[in-house]
Parts: C-alpha cells; sequence; structure tokens
C-alpha cells in the first residue's frame, strides 16, 4: 500500500469511528429513575396482566390512537379516531368497566383525530383534539361527565396557527388550573417534519404557544429524521417523565419507536417493547396510572402499532395494564 493509499485508508477508518461514535445508542444508565421504572414495567407487553390488541368499540369501531383516563366512578374513558365512510377522520369518546369492552358514546364530528382528555379538577373534562381543514389544534371544556358524554361543550376554541404555516396538533393536555390549559403537541417544521411544542390557553381566549428544541433533541439523540409526534406525561418512581414516539425515517410507518424522557435531565431512554407475535413498530404512546378491574393499581399504557410493523394478528391499536 502506498503511503498516499495509507493516509486515505486511516482518515477513512478515523471518520467511521468518529461516526460510530456519534450513532445512537442506548445509555448504561436511565435517564432517570422514572423511566427506569417505566421500562421495567411496560416494555415486555406479554408480562401484563391484561390486554388486547386491534381494541375496537361496540359498533366495530377502530379505536385508533386511544388514550384512556379514569373517572372518579371508576368507569373507564377513551377518546380515540376512527376513519369512517366518508374518508375523514372522526373523534370518538367511549366507556367501560373493564378496558376490553367499550361502548362509544359521542362522535366529536368529521376531521377530528389524535384527541386527548384530562379531568379538570372539578368534576368536568378538557377535550383537545386536531381539526381539519387547516390542520390546527381544537380545545373543548365540559362542565361535567355526562356533558362529555353528550358532546355538550360548555367552552370553545380553535387555536390559530403561530409555528408552522401547515400543521399544528396531536395535542396532549398536560395540567387544568382553573381557567388555564397547559398542553403540548407538535408542529410542521417548515412545513416538512413534525417537531414538539408546549402551549397555553387562559380564559379560552387566548393562545401562545412555543417549539421544544430540547424534546426534539432527546429523541433525535436516536437518530430519528422523521416525524417526532404524539406524547404523553405520567408520574412513576415519584418523577414525572414524557412517553414519545419517534419516527427513525420519514414515510416509513414501520421505522416508529416509543421513548420515555425525562424532562429534568432532558434525556430519553428508548424503551424495547415486546410483543407476543414480536411487531417492530409502535406509535401514538400514552400512559397513566389507574386502578384496574380487579381493584388494583396498575400502570396502563395504549399503543398503536402500524400494519407496516405489525406480527399477525397484533395491527391496530394495543391497550395492557401492569399492576404496580
Amino acid at each position: 500500500m502506498t503511503a498516499a493509499r495509507l493516509s486515505a485508508f486511516v482518515a477513512a477508518a478515523l471518520a467511521v469511528v468518529l461516526l460510530l461514535t456519534q450513532l445512537p445508542g442506548a445509555s448504561a444508565h436511565p435517564a432517570s429513575a422514572a423511566t427506569a421504572r417505566f421500562v421495567a414495567l411496560a416494555a415486555d407487553v406479554t408480562a401484563a396482566d391484561g390486554h388486547r390488541y386491534g381494541l375496537t368499540d361496540d359498533t366495530g369501531a377502530t379505536m385508533d390512537a386511544a388514550q384512556i383516563v379514569q373517572a372518579d366512578s371508576g368507569t373507564y374513558l377513551a377518546v380515540y379516531h376512527t376513519m369512517r365512510a366518508d374518508g375523514r377522520f372522526h373523534s370518538a369518546v367511549a366507556t367501560s368497566a373493564d378496558l376490553l369492552h367499550w361502548q362509544r358514546r359521542h362522535d366529536f364530528g368529521a376531521g377530528s383525530s389524535q384527541p386527548a382528555l384530562a379531568a379538570d379538577g372539578h368534576g368536568g373534562y378538557v377535550l383537545a383534539y386536531e381539526k381539519d381543514p387547516r390542520n390546527h389544534i381544537a380545545v373543548r371544556a365540559y362542565d361535567e361527565l355526562d356533558a362529555l358524554l353528550s358532546g355538550r361543550a360548555a367552552h370553545r376554541f380553535d387555536a390559530p396557527r403561530t409555528l408552522s404555516a401547515c400543521a399544528e396538533g396531536t395535542p396532549a393536555i398536560t395540567a387544568v388550573h382553573g381557567d388555564t390549559v397547559e398542553l403540548t403537541g407538535h408542529y410542521r417544521a417548515d412545513c416538512d417534519t413534525d417537531r414538539q411544542l408546549t402551549a397555553t390557553l387562559k380564559d379560552f381566549t387566548t393562545w401562545s404557544a412555543a417549539p421544544d428544541h430540547r424534546l426534539d433533541r432527546a429523541v433525535e439523540r436516536y437518530g430519528t429524521s422523521g416525524n417526532i409526534g404524539d406524547r404523553d406525561r405520567v408520574g412513576l418512581a415519584g418523577e414525572p417523565m414524557v412517553l414519545i414516539e419517534g419516527q427513525r425515517w420519514r414515510d416509513d410507518f414501520g421505522s416508529w419507536s416509543a421513548y420515555a424522557y425525562d424532562p429534568a435531565s432532558g434525556r430519553a431512554d428508548r424503551v424495547p417493547l415486546r410483543t407476543g407475535g414480536g411487531s417492530t413498530s409502535f406509535a401514538n404512546p400514552s400512559a397513566t396510572r389507574i386502578t384496574d378491574p380487579g381493584g388494583h393499581r396498575a400502570l396502563l399504557v395504549s399503543l398503536f402499532i402500524p400494519a407496516e410493523g405489525a406480527a399477525p394478528g397484533e395491527a391496530g391499536q394495543l391497550v395492557y395494564w401492569r399492576e404496580l
């Protein structure tokens, strides 16, 4: 080998080493006690105390992107969307006594998707969803459970798009303090790729939103070049964490993964999810602590498994829980 070729070889080898040191990978140390606890509880679906793949309601409609909360009465509430015969997404709310069988109660209308629900602390509920045309975040308030189940909103707000000229959506509600609603969501950065936002709605009249670059960077460390979208906040081990989806390659629905993010450190752990059949793609993650149908405290997880990464019999909405 000539000196010139040797020099070129060494330079190329150094470049490869440098690239490998920058490739994403799980840290030897979890991002936090909460993220470690989540992985221990939820990574292995086969160890769950209860589960269902391909979740549907009593009308046979798929419950895609379902997010579930528990009412004070113990009833489980799910908000989700379904592609209907009109070719548009419709968000809906359903109730259940066992997390496995669901009664559809109200359809929030054509062009609503990616819904999220939170109790307001006073017997009522706040609902947020993505609304089209001109994809934006819509927020609705309901004075009581019956009002939610019949769609009688006391307050309505459709947020202006301030971060993207193309789309803002996939909301999650992080807190409700009186007339102030704190949310997260995504915006179509440069009208190209979804990235994270935080937002505040005051008095159902005043909206402010800002990019959440810190959360984006935590997921991008794993080589995520596609969309960073749906997320949910849950408390474990006495700490808050965020469960979030990241798409390794844009337009590849088989490349979605779930990550557990620690807001304090700004780091995220990839959740190595394992299903009975070996599905490989997981999107629209949400999690909450509940009392399960057997009366035990449990962590409930909801995930959408795209067909492109699904094992036989596992495509669609997966719901499972693990006793705490």
